[in-house]
Order: structure tokens, then C-alpha cells, then sequence
């Protein structure tokens, strides 16, 4: 229980600083014994708290950004329902299949991270801060990204938030903290959406002691990461997180 709940304020502060929150707690899950699946859905029921004070910390960021938003959370809301369906009604046996393919381009997304945001920081930096420049088609890009990284959260959350700041940072004249703000937000919704279909369709294979752990640590960490997390050392937390996602690797192959 206490190392569930403190994967929870773990994966709640990286999830409100850099994204990825996933793979602390859905390893932990799996190395505790959980079955796959059931840690996926135990996992996005408890991190909604977490990302709830993420989003509600970086609530200032989000400002001016509401005329871009109101197309990328239907993107978001959309992508998620259709992941949260092929998790659901996917043979079990394919999700084992597939989950360490994806957790393992997940971790390589956690390493290239900071390669990422640089890029997109420099393609903010080139373009300024203006939103009245983005074309039409750029902004379906940016929409048909947002629907994608939907599909991929609503199946297996992990490293969304990176994609989803590498789509903004190529396709959108933004800073950082302001994209960071807009993917706190629309990784919420992915989660929330997620959350809802398995309570519905699948609530006794949530494990909800495990999902309760998570979101009391997640609704912590989510505070803590908004609001201290940008003094910490991004490599420390990666490090942390391949650390973990490895174990959990090595536990998936190992069953």
C-alpha cells in the first residue's frame, strides 16, 4: 500500500512537470502482481485526481489559449473513447502482446524527451508566441495529432504528454510552460474519459483499493510537481522513470 501511494505522488508530480507519470505507477502495479490490464485501468482511474491539481496548479498558463483548446479537447475526448474501446474489447492476450512494445517506445520518449522539448522550444522561439499566424491546416494538424495521442492514451497512457508537447512544439508558436499547461489539460481528459468506460464497462477488473492509492498519492504529487517541480533536475526524474519502467519490463516479459 505504501508503495503504491507513493508511485501515486510520484507519478502525479511527473505528470504535472513533464508527463509520463504512467510509467511509475503501472510498473509498480505489474512488479506488485496485477495483472496488465487491470493495472492500466487502476492506474487511469487513480491518476484523474493527480491530473485534476496538475492542470488546476498550471490554471494561469492556460489563458489565451481557449480558442485553440476548444478544437483539441474534442480531439482529445474522441481519441480517447476509441483507445479506451480497443483496451476493452481487445482479447487480453493482445494487450500482453502489445503493452511492452509500447512501454518500451514510452521509455524511449522518456530518454529523447528533453531532445524534444529543445525542438519544440526552438520552433516556438523561431515562430513567437502569437496564435494569429497559424494557418488552417497547420491547426487540423495540430487537431488530427491531438485525436491521435488520444487514441494512444485512452489504450496505454504513458509518455502522452511528451507527444503531446512534440505535436504542439512542431505545429504551434508557443512556450513551453504555456504547452505544458494546454497537455496537463488535455491528458486529464484522455484520462478521465479512459477512467469512465473501464468504471462502466469493466469496474470488477479495476482493482479499486490500487486506483484509491493511487489517486490520494497522484492529487499530491500533482500539487507538489505544479508548484515545486520546475526546480527540480528533469534528468533525476527520467532516470527515475526508465529505472521503473525497466523493472516493470523485465516483470512483463518475466510472467
Amino acid at each position: 500500500m505504501i508503495l503504491i501511494a507513493l508511485a501515486g505522488v510520484g507519478a502525479g508530480a511527473i505528470n504535472a512537470i513533464v508527463g509520463s507519470g504512467t510509467l511509475i505507477t503501472f510498473p509498480t502495479l505489474v512488479a506488485l502482481g496485477y495483472p496488465p490490464v487491470t493495472a492500466t485501468m487502476s492506474n487511469a482511474v487513480g491518476l484523474v485526481a493527480g491530473g485534476i491539481s496538475g492542470t488546476w496548479g498550471y490554471r494561469r498558463e492556460l489563458r489565451g489559449q481557449w480558442d485553440r483548446l476548444r478544437w483539441q479537447i474534442p480531439a482529445s475526448f474522441l481519441g480517447a473513447g476509441v483507445g479506451a474501446w480497443l483496451l476493452l474489447h481487445l482479447p487480453e492476450k493482445v494487450f500482453v502482446a502489445i503493452v511492452p512494445v509500447l512501454l518500451i517506445g514510452a521509455l524511449l520518449l522518456v530518454v529523447l524527451g528533453p531532445r524534444i522539448q529543445a525542438w519544440a522550444r526552438t520552433r516556438a522561439d523561431a515562430a513567437g508566441r502569437s496564435l494569429e499566424h497559424v494557418s488552417r491546416g497547420r491547426m487540423a494538424a495540430v487537431v488530427a495529432g491531438t485525436f491521435a495521442v488520444g487514441i494512444y492514451g485512452g489504450y496505454f497512457t504513458a509518455a502522452q504528454g511528451i507527444l503531446l508537447i512534440g505535436v504542439m512544439g512542431a505545429l504551434l508558436p508557443e512556450d513551453m510552460q504555456r504547452m505544458n499547461a494546454a497537455k496537463n489539460l488535455l491528458s486529464l481528459i484522455v484520462n478521465v474519459v479512459a477512467a469512465v468506460a473501464y468504471t462502466l464497462v469493466a469496474f470488477d477488473r479495476i482493482s479499486w483499493p490500487a486506483a484509491g492509492l493511487i489517486a490520494i498519492g497522484s492529487l499530491i504529487g500533482g500539487f507538489l510537481g505544479a508548484h515545486y517541480g520546475r526546480k527540480l533536475s528533469p534528468n533525476a526524474l527520467r532516470a527515475i522513470i526508465v529505472v521503473v519502467g525497466l523493472i516493470g519490463l523485465y516483470r512483463l516479459l518475466t510472467v
